[in-house]
């Protein structure tokens, strides 16, 4: 690598802290970081997650990786978002990487590593991508890019309102996940979705994620996302977003 050892270390340590501050602490006891040096012009090529014997996330990276791009970057704290999460079956796939696309941008945020608005542009412009196409099932059915990531991501976000809604918004997703963290689910451990989701709705004390995976694990769900952001107030100006203040 052409950046220097301390600037990885840096941007490691940045990552990790972000994920903490999100869920309260870091997700596994230790967790073994491969960084693989490849030419190439995109930072980065691939990055992976695993959790059977140990923890281990492997990052394929261009040996001209400047500081500036690990300021940038957003992929090494998707990776140990999903260290918080224990390994369900295959078929559940979404909720790991709709949890780590939504979760990611807003740990960076309370790191103070990226700026809200930032946040509702990306999802204002992602979600729409995890909608059902003409053909599709449910999220336990459809296992396509944008029904795995985005969608996956849509049932965060609806996840999250749902929550703030019925608890006044005394609770969020958030601890909700932290729930989960602290009953001992993590990448190292294998459970049943259904028990996840269980552990999760203990925490906040509403049934919110049992209620909505029973209606969209089986059956496409569109929401109306432009009524949605009207709504909380989200503005689309461009290529920017602005919060409208008064809205409901």
């Amino acid at each position: 690598m052409e950046v220097s050892r301390a600037a990885l270390l840096n941007w490691v340590r940045g990552c990790a802290c972000a994920v903490s501050s999100y869920y309260g602490r870091f997700p596994v006891a230790k967790v073994e970081l491969r960084i693989v040096p490849v030419g190439g012009r995109s930072h980065f090529i691939t990055s992976e997650t695993f959790g059977q014997n140990g923890a281990l996330i492997r990052i394929v990276m261009v040996q001209e990786t400047t500081e500036a791009d690990l300021d940038q970057d957003w992929a090494l704290t998707h990776e140990m978002v999903h260290l918080a999460f224990p390994s369900v079956a295959d078929e559940h796939h979404w909720i790991e990487e709709g949890i780590a696309t939504y979760v990611e941008p807003i740990a960076r945020v309370e790191a103070g590593n990226l700026d809200a608005a930032t946040v509702w542009r990306e999802l204002v412009e992602g979600l729409p991508r995890g909608l059902p196409q003409p053909g599709d099932r449910g999220l336990d059915y459809t296992h396509t890019w944008g029904r795995t990531y985005w969608c996956g991501a849509l049932f965060c976000l609806l996840e999250d309102l749902q929550i703030r809604e019925a608890t006044r918004n005394k609770y969020g997703l958030q601890d909700a996940l932290q729930g989960i963290v602290s009953a001992g689910g993590n990448i190292e451990t294998t459970w049943p979705l259904a028990r996840a989701l269980e552990v999760a709705d203990e925490a906040v004390g509403v049934p919110a994620l049992v209620r909505l995976y029973d209606r969209m694990k089986a059956t496409p769900i569109t929401p109306d996302l432009p009524a949605l952001w009207k709504e909380l107030g989200i503005i689309r100006e461009g290529a920017k977003v602005a919060f409208d203040e008064h809205a409901p």
